[in-house]
């Protein structure tokens, strides 16, 4: 299995760059495996409890599971994969059962900041945007998709996002194999990703 970690910061173009690469393949040949899935079990808190919690800093995510998920894919055995309801700050009950496949990408914002994670991907691909489109982005997804109002999400990127961006995933570009910048053509980068992944998959065969 060939893992490609694709990490940058919120609302940068990450989700849109792996759309585009697995649009040039067959459904399902492609895994697919969300950092976002991996906040912590917050069950224990209230709603208000939850709200608090800086979800931009490392220690929200289950980094463990994360990782532990990782390497039994790569054992070529299935898993219950999370899911996370943004609205609820929590995850659901149900899971997500997902099987090995001969590519898999992992998206998320710091999964570069983890080095026992970084260990297991084959190659990194940082994605970056300036920190204005990164802003409208944001706020364009978190008032539509996640129920946010604009007064909470200004508030979050102010005091949690901004700052955890120049903190940790500012920095972990450094791990890239492959710097994609989104706020200018990058048409040359998606195809010398999909000619690699397509490469591989023939090699598999």
């Amino acid at each position: 299995m060939l893992i490609i970690g694709v990490a940058g910061g919120t609302g940068s173009g990450k989700t849109t760059l792996v759309q585009k690469v697995m649009a040039n393949f067959p459904q399902g040949s492609i895994g697919l495996i969300a950092q976002d899935a991996y906040y912590n079990d917050n069950s224990a808190l209230s709603f208000e409890e939850r709200c608090t919690i800086n979800y931009d800093h490392p220690s929200a995510i289950d980094f463990e599971l994360l990782t532990s998920h990782l390497k039994t894919l790569k054992n070529g055995q299935g898993i219950a994969q999370p899911v996370y309801d943004f609205k609820t700050h929590n995850r659901v009950d149900q899971t997500q059962w997902t099987t090995p496949t001969k590519v898999l990408i992992v998206e998320g914002i710091l999964i570069f900041s983890q080095l026992e994670l970084r260990s297991i991907m084959d190659v990194k691909v940082f994605v970056e945007a300036p920190d204005d489109q990164r802003l409208i982005r944001r706020m364009g997804r978190d008032l539509t998709e996640r129920g946010r109002d604009l007064d909470e999400v200004l508030a979050r990127y102010q005091d949690t996002l901004k700052p955890m961006h120049d903190q940790f995933i500012a920095p972990s570009k450094k791990h890239a194999d492959l710097v994609i910048p989104t706020h200018r053509p990058n048409s040359r980068a998606i195809d010398l990703l999909t000619s690699f992944i397509a490469q591989e998959l023939n090699q598999s065969k």
